[in-house]
């Protein structure tokens, strides 16, 4: 059973992450004076387990780290898990309850839905092909209606796209941007700059990319476009740790 002293000393540690997505943007080039190079997928663990052993998370380490480690497909061929009907998400490690750092798997033309991260930081590094990320920004919360799932549907922002609106009495999402990375590029993005879709736009080839979330959630809002209705949904993994994980009924 959990401590209190350590259930409170680990809500302090996310509460202050959470308030450096109001300031961090994410940086552009990896940091001097630390570690220059990653070699494998294991120690990119070991070393972002001692970044978040701290009370204090250096939300730049973290970006660096994504930066540094080079996709080796042999480091995490055992966790890509394909799905021919929707992308999916693989758990990697659960990282003490303090981030989850998964592997994403793209068949040739799947998406995500419009979504946000639940006010949490969201890293993404191509380890495989290409995927473009479109950034929208946050609609106004005031006049964002909010649904909710219902109690005993399953779904993840793979696979649940809210239905198109018959009246669109809201505001359609406002596109910023769109890029698209490839192999061992790496994007950031928090609530604070607005929501995103990605999405493997080739016809022909799969992406594989490797997210890390902190603090983890297991909720978040996903977007209808044309009217910026925002739905809770929940998160789900297709594997965890390189094991398939149950089909709720």
């Amino acid at each position: 059973m959990m401590s209190i002293e350590y259930k409170c000393e680990e809500d302090e540690q996310k509460k202050k992450l959470r308030e450096l997505t109001k300031s961090f943007c994410g940086i552009d080039k990896p940091l001097k004076n630390y570690v220059n190079h990653v070699e494998s997928l294991n120690e990119l663990i070991r070393e972002l387990h001692v970044v978040f052993s701290s009370d204090y998370v250096n939300i730049e380490r973290v970006n660096h780290l994504m930066m540094v480690y080079t996709s080796n497909y042999k480091d995490w061929k055992k966790f890509a898990k394909f799905d021919r009907y929707r992308y999916t998400r693989n758990l990697v490690d659960a990282g003490n309850d303090k981030f989850n750092l998964m592997i994403l798997c793209w068949n040739e033309g799947q998406t995500s839905a419009i979504h946000d991260h639940a006010d949490s930081h969201c890293f993404m590094k191509v380890l495989k092909g290409g995927l473009t990320e479109v950034k929208y920004l946050m609609p106004n919360q005031n006049n964002t209606q909010i649904s909710h799932m219902e109690p005993n549907l399953p779904a993840d922002i793979g696979i649940y796209h809210h239905p198109e609106e018959e009246h669109h009495n809201e505001e359609q999402l406002q596109e910023i941007c769109r890029t698209t990375l490839y192999e061992n590029q790496v994007c950031y993005i928090n609530d604070n700059l607005g929501l995103h879709r990605v999405e493997n736009v080739s016809n022909t080839d799969v992406a594989v990319s490797l997210h890390l979330y902190c603090p983890p959630f297991d909720a978040c809002g996903i977007y209808n476009k044309a009217t910026g209705k925002k739905t809770k949904c929940p998160v789900t993994f297709w594997s965890k740790f390189g094991k398939r994980e149950k089909i709720p009924e």
